[in-house]
């Protein structure tokens, strides 16, 4: 906390070489420390207005000497015009019920050993909704050697828009609902069946207790499929997906999984594999390729028609210094995606418009997030991924990953 904030707007040098004073009361005026000379430690100094939060920082009066630009625009005030005002003037926050928090926070005279407020919902005048948290900068005692309470010398106001907490809080509502009727159906079969095989097993033949036990199967698998689908989506959600890098030969794993979908009923000749010449040497995490590859070509087959065909290509990361990259394009011979609705097809729960009985997007389960976990794990790999028309018609899912190195 002691860290020093700076905001080019309230830090700016005037033509004198001196701070910015701005006179805030009759006999008062605010001074902003200039920066420091000289080398500074790493992480010691922060740019507010380069901070993703809407910060606001008062002084040991109540005075403003940091505004930055993310707290202009959730409240439509300038930073050069509220610089050295009251902090309580400038931002007159009321709860849900009316009542001033400023009045029973009481942050300058109140308890002396409080460091914080934690995240809440605060009002503007205007009746704007925004996520208020408060952070208190006291005196050190150690280093003044003074006794009794220690002063407030900063107050730390951080504020963030309230609009994106209630899109992520509709998206968990929505994942929950997903979730629920993702999982009654199978589980619903599974509890029939099992409880009619040990009521009546007797009554039933071999090839009847074979049936009802291959649909427990395949509907315990249906429910697993789902439970990894969600881990995937809190890993990706939280930055916590992690890739363990190997050598992967890329085209091989494209091969195993034509042959699994061959093996699971599809016809041989729907699938096409065509790898181009100069691959660069690849280290990728097999699992993860695998899971991409298995979900691209599980959205062609499941949405598209005609040949599904997987191009395996050598390429570069654009803006990269290393061209070694590889790009993996799966085709389909479909109707493809009009350019309109691609921007969306990787978020969470997209449907595309029924066609032929399926939805594009929605496969694995049914529960639209199989293409943003694929984004999620290509980006992952540090690499991009695209939907746009085929060559031939259809839809094509293009994606790029640095081939990357053993040490990665």
């Amino acid at each position: 906390m002691d860290e020093l904030i700076s905001s080019r707007a309230s830090t700016a040098p005037q033509p004198g070489g001196t701070p910015a004073n701005t006179d805030t009361a009759p006999g008062q005026v605010s001074g902003v420390s200039p920066l420091p000379e000289g080398p500074v430690p790493i992480g010691s100094l922060v740019f507010a207005d380069e901070l993703p939060d809407g910060i606001v920082v008062a002084d040991e009066a109540g005075r403003i000497i940091v505004f930055n630009r993310v707290a202009a625009r959730l409240t439509g005030l300038d930073p050069a015009e509220v610089t050295g005002k009251f902090v309580f003037d400038v931002l007159p926050l009321r709860d849900s019920e009316g009542r001033d928090w400023w009045v029973y926070a009481d942050p300058y005279h109140g308890l002396p050993t409080r460091t914080r407020h934690p995240e809440r919902s605060l009002y503007l005048a205007d009746g704007t909704e925004i996520l208020v948290s408060v952070g208190y900068v006291r005196e050190d005692r150690a280093k003044s050697g003074a006794r009794g309470p220690r002063p407030v010398r900063r107050l730390v106001i951080s504020l963030r828009g309230a609009k994106q907490r209630e899109r992520l809080e509709r998206s968990r509502a929505e994942l929950v609902s997903t979730v629920a009727h993702e999982l009654r159906s199978p589980l619903t079969s599974v509890k029939g069946f099992t409880a009619t095989l040990l009521n009546k097993w007797g009554r039933f033949t071999d090839d009847q207790k074979r049936v009802m036990l291959e649909t427990v199967n395949a509907d315990a698998d249906r429910v697993t499929r789902l439970i990894t689908e969600l881990l995937d989506v809190s890993r990706i959600e939280s930055g916590r997906m992690e890739v363990h890098r190997q050598l992967v030969d890329v085209p091989d794993r494209a091969r195993k999984i034509i042959a699994g979908r061959v093996v699971a009923g599809d016809a041989e000749d729907r699938f096409r594999l065509e790898v181009l010449d100069g691959l660069p040497e690849t280290w990728l995490d097999a699992d993860k390729i695998d899971q991409i590859l298995g979900n691209l070509v599980e959205n062609a087959v499941r949405h598209g028609a005609g040949i599904v065909t997987i191009v395996v290509e050598p390429t570069r990361l654009e803006g990269e210094d290393d061209p070694a990259a590889v790009a993996v394009s799966v085709r389909d011979q479909g109707d493809g995606i009009s350019p309109d609705v691609a921007p969306r097809v990787f978020r969470q729960f997209w449907r595309g418009k029924p066609r032929g009985g399926s939805r594009r997007g929605q496969h694995g389960g049914g529960t639209g997030l199989g293409l943003y976990i694929v984004k999620g794990l290509v980006e992952a790999h540090g690499g991009t991924i695209c939907v746009r028309r085929a060559p031939g018609g259809g839809a094509e899912f293009r994606f790029t990953v640095p081939a990357g190195t053993v040490a990665a």
